[in-house]
Formats: structure tokens, C-alpha cells, sequence
């Protein structure tokens, strides 16, 4: 039965934050706001979690999962980034954007896409979900929550543990989300001489980007 922590959407109760984070630490999916929709999302170093996190949402492994990170600093770390491509994160971060860049090593080599050797990541614009991130103390693996077989994300967190509540360890309610996807911008070709390619439009402008 998953654990239901309803959450202010502005000031979260941090003991409530901490019993969340203690659940990802033991291996849990969760349920979790973001500036877009409702996501998944469970621990990058945590092989069952990802694998539970991939059966829920009906994906292989081809499927890029993507990474929540509290800032630029973080995503670094997990992504080569040059100047150029820095410059547009630095546009588009916080907010309703996720990137297609190379991984780096410190990525699991099961987490970034097989052929391509990239990862999507993001930063999130979300007073709940960035509390979270800190309280955890690093990146979580993600992906929208968009049940196996369908094509719409869940926004309503009462639903969403009514129909996944035998699925995942919890979710955190703080209120509806927007209900529209990040815009999706593949960064890799920069690292060759190319130019950035959207691959979905979503709640992200992309003029935001001078895209």
C-alpha cells in the first residue's frame, strides 16, 4: 500500500519531505510533483528501483529516463557539457525543459541509452520536488507518470494512488501539476558542430532558448 504525504505546494512540512526521502532510500518509487506533471521517480544507484520504476511505466531500456537535478552544478557531473551547451542550460534552468546530452561515467552505463551513450536531465522548477532533491542529497531517476498502456499523464494525486497504490511505495501530493510535458531538447549533436534539435515540444518555450 503506498504512503500518501500531502504536502503545502509552497512550504512543505519537512517531517513529511524526510519520511519520502526515507522511502526512496529503501529502494521506493514515488510518485512526485514537478513543473510539468505528475513523475516517477526512485534513487540513480538503486538497479531493482530503476527496473520497478521502467515495469510501472511500461518502457524498455531504449526508453531515456531522465534525471532530476537540483542545479547546473549537479548536472554537470553526469552530463559533458561544453560552453555552448552550458549556455543554454543556463537559459532554460530551473524549468519545464529536459536536455539530451553524453553521458559521463558517472552515470550507470545501464541508465543512458544503449546506442547512443546519452541521458536526459533536467532541473525542475518546484518548491516541493527541488526540497526533496536536497533532503535526498542528490539526483533521482525519473520519467512521467504515464500509466502502462496509455499515452496521458495522471495529475491527480488521490488517482494516482488509488491506481497505482499496490505499484509504488508512495506518493506526494501537491496539488495538481501544470499536465503538459517538458520540451525536449537533444543537445548532443552540439559536441560535433551541430545545432540542438527538439525532439518535443512542450511546456518549455523554446524561444526561451532562441530556438
Amino acid at each position: 500500500m503506498a504512503q500518501y504525504f500531502e504536502l503545502h505546494p509552497d512550504n512543505p512540512q519537512p517531517r513529511l519531505l524526510k519520511q519520502a526521502v526515507a522511502l526512496l532510500a529503501q529502494g521506493g518509487v514515488l510518485a512526485v510533483p514537478t513543473d510539468s506533471s505528475y513523475a516517477l521517480a526512485c534513487q540513480l544507484d538503486d538497479k531493482a528501483a530503476a527496473d520497478r520504476l521502467r515495469q510501472v511505466r511500461g518502457v524498455d531500456e531504449k526508453h531515456h529516463l531522465t534525471l532530476l537535478c537540483r542545479d547546473l552544478s549537479e548536472l554537470s557531473t553526469y552530463a559533458r557539457v561544453d560552453n555552448r551547451q552550458y549556455r543554454l542550460l543556463k537559459l532554460a534552468t530551473p524549468g519545464p525543459f529536459a536536455f539530451i546530452l553524453e553521458a559521463t561515467r558517472e552515470v550507470p552505463r545501464r541508465l543512458s541509452h544503449p546506442q547512443r551513450k546519452t541521458i536526459g536531465l533536467r532541473v525542475p522548477d518546484h518548491p516541493v520536488l527541488q526540497q526533496l532533491l536536497d533532503l535526498h542529497g542528490g539526483p533521482l531517476l525519473a520519467t512521467t507518470l504515464i500509466p502502462r498502456g496509455e499515452d496521458a499523464p495522471l495529475n491527480d494525486a488521490q488517482e494516482i494512488r488509488q491506481r497505482l497504490q499496490h505499484q509504488i511505495a508512495g506518493v506526494v501530493d501537491a496539488g495538481a501539476c501544470p499536465l503538459q510535458p517538458t520540451t525536449v531538447v537533444d543537445l548532443s549533436p552540439m559536441g560535433t558542430g551541430g545545432d540542438p534539435v527538439i525532439t518535443r515540444l512542450g511546456r518549455g518555450d523554446p524561444a526561451t532558448l532562441g530556438l
